[in-house]
């Protein structure tokens, strides 16, 4: 589980600062969804496995917020998302 941040925001050019809130913010909500995910995978109540389930699906919407802002602010991270779909998509066809 993610309790430090995995970076040093302070040493983060002020420019770049809201890209990289973000990006903490996604790595943090992953984090979450894996422990949530891995936590209903073991329980033996179907009522919490049911709870820890849902909380992860909400999650994954945060993870959806925070992408969504940071590609407002990152075209080359757009740019980047466009290629990497279009490496999977050649090599499935392959």
């Amino acid at each position: 589980m993610m309790s430090d941040l995995p970076i040093d925001l302070e040493k983060v050019k002020k420019e770049k600062i809201d890209e990289e809130i973000l990006r903490v913010g996604i790595i943090a909500e992953l984090d979450a969804i894996n422990l949530y995910e891995q936590l209903a995978a073991m329980a033996q109540s179907e009522d919490i496995k049911k709870i820890l389930l849902d909380i992860a699906k909400e999650e994954k919407t945060h993870v959806g917020e925070f992408q969504a802002l940071l590609l407002k602010l990152d075209k080359e991270q757009v740019e980047e998302l466009e290629a990497g779909k279009k490496e999977v998509e050649e090599e499935l066809s392959k």
